[in-house]
């Protein structure tokens, strides 16, 4: 009996391989997926976002060619957090994620390895996958994008590094392929374009679907513009307003721009192999926008849980497979892609996976409707303490542990109007809720630490 069991798992994984099944019980071959996610760009920053000032044609043209979110989220209002949960498909707090790993004082530190990641997954049921770009969940090779299952990495492993040199917050040199150090001249954004361009090519002839996740460093800081080389700056802070002489949103906006240039020539180069019908393409940010951001019509910034934390574009387009020129008010997590991507590809996720993430694609090929979801944050660093759930229309935050504020996001998008004097009965079932949940998650979390 165990034999036969054992022989029908593996009869549904080369099942898996071999094909996706599509409505109507046609068969085709497996998907490309191309997950393109920027770096503290706003929600506010694109011209299908309603940026007045960005020129971003070739994202605009995603959500033309797909669907674009209203209410998607990141899973943290900062990078390690949230790139945490795409990697494991769960909460990033049930491996104790909840704050972005810091150069000083963290370099021993990192997500340890997990047998059901979203690369390994794919790599074991027989996808070509590579990580291009920032990586910020470790930086030792026991944290590295291959021991997480990626088949290849060129990148950097820390929060942000200088454009030109390459190098991290205290100077040290920051690019690596595979777990080497490595060297190479030029700005960093065309460089993450160049190499996903080249990966894309390769595999194209190749017998083998690929996975490939483009992590721009843009727009984060420092902000330094394309086709101006400087010398080596101060990367152990970023420029703010109230310097001598502070960068400017027009310096974003070209960094923004050149992101969405590359963008571009990757999708050029799908359609001129002819991958365009076959290729998942998915476009995100890792967390709200900095201060020179554009987060209108939210409030605040990253860092926080307001939506101008953690409320992020997102844009999904699949020829063939998802109907053009839609917008959903599905509400949506960066650990539903994770889901979206193994359905997509039809890969096996064991139950012991126990991912956390809904699989979008009924959705957005039109076959379900919007579904309410009941999300959670929590952002823990020195001087920040917040907690936010959101479930249906409702968001509660609580600051500290005495200050609760209560928004209906259907008509205050811009959290103005705190309700909680006035639905203290919706306040006291979500806490609730928010209560057990961060009883969770620091349960397994502990657990997974051997109570250290």
């Amino acid at each position: 009996m165990r034999l036969v069991r054992q022989l029908i798992a593996l009869a549904a994984v080369i099942n898996g391989i071999a094909f996706t099944p599509l409505h109507g019980g046609q068969s085709t071959p497996r998907p490309n997926v191309v997950l393109i996610m920027t770096d503290d760009v706003g929600y506010g920053d694109l011209g299908s976002y309603g940026a007045p000032d960005v020129k971003t044609p070739n994202i605009d043209r995603l959500a033309t060619s797909g669907v674009r979110f209203t209410d998607f989220y990141a899973n943290g209002s900062t990078c390690t957090p949230t790139r945490a949960g795409l990697i494991s498909g769960r909460y990033q707090s049930r491996y104790a994620m909840d704050r972005p790993l810091q150069v000083s004082g963290d370099l021993e530190l990192g997500l340890a390895p997990m047998p059901y990641s979203l690369p390994r997954l794919l790599t074991n049921s027989g996808y070509s996958t590579a990580l291009i770009g920032k990586w910020h969940l470790g930086f030792t090779p026991e944290f590295s994008p291959l021991a997480h299952g990626f088949g290849s990495f060129w990148g950097y492993k820390s929060g942000y590094v200088d454009y030109y040199h390459h190098t991290r917050s205290d100077g040290e040199a920051d690019l690596f392929e595979n777990d080497a150090p490595t060297k190479a001249d030029g700005y960093l954004t065309d460089l993450i374009t160049q190499r996903s361009v080249d990966f894309i090519t390769r595999h194209a002839k190749q017998d083998q679907p690929f996975f490939l996740d483009v992590s721009y460093s843009a727009a984060h800081w420092p902000y330094q513009v394309p086709d101006q080389p400087s010398k080596a700056i101060d990367n152990s802070r970023h420029v703010v307003a109230y310097d001598a002489n502070p960068e400017t949103r027009a310096d974003y906006v070209k960094i923004l721009e050149r992101a969405d240039q590359g963008i571009g020539q990757i999708v050029a180069t799908i359609e001129k192999l002819g991958l365009a019908s076959n290729t998942l393409i998915i476009f995100t940010n890792d967390n709200g926008g900095e201060w020179l951001s554009r987060n209108t019509p939210l409030f605040n910034r990253k860092f926080t849980l307001w939506e101008g934390g953690i409320r992020v574009p997102a844009i999904v387009s699949w020829p063939g497979r998802i109907p053009a020129g839609r917008v959903t008010p599905q509400v949506g997590i960066t650990m539903d892609l994770t889901a979206t991507i193994l359905a997509a590809t039809g890969t096996t996720v064991p139950a012991d996976a126990r991912p956390e993430g809904i699989n979008l694609l009924p959705l957005l090929e039109g076959q379900a409707p919007v579904t309410e979801r009941t999300l959670l944050w929590r952002v823990r660093t020195v001087g920040l303490d917040q907690r936010a759930i959101r479930s249906g229309n409702w968001k509660l935050l609580e600051e500290g542990t005495a200050r609760l504020m209560l928004f209906d996001l259907s008509n205050d998008i811009g959290e103005r109007n705190d309700l909680s004097a006035v639905r203290t009965d919706v306040v006291r079932q979500l806490r609730q809720q928010a209560v057990a949940w961060q009883k969770d998650v620091d349960s397994e979390a502990e657990a997974r630490s051997g109570g250290k």
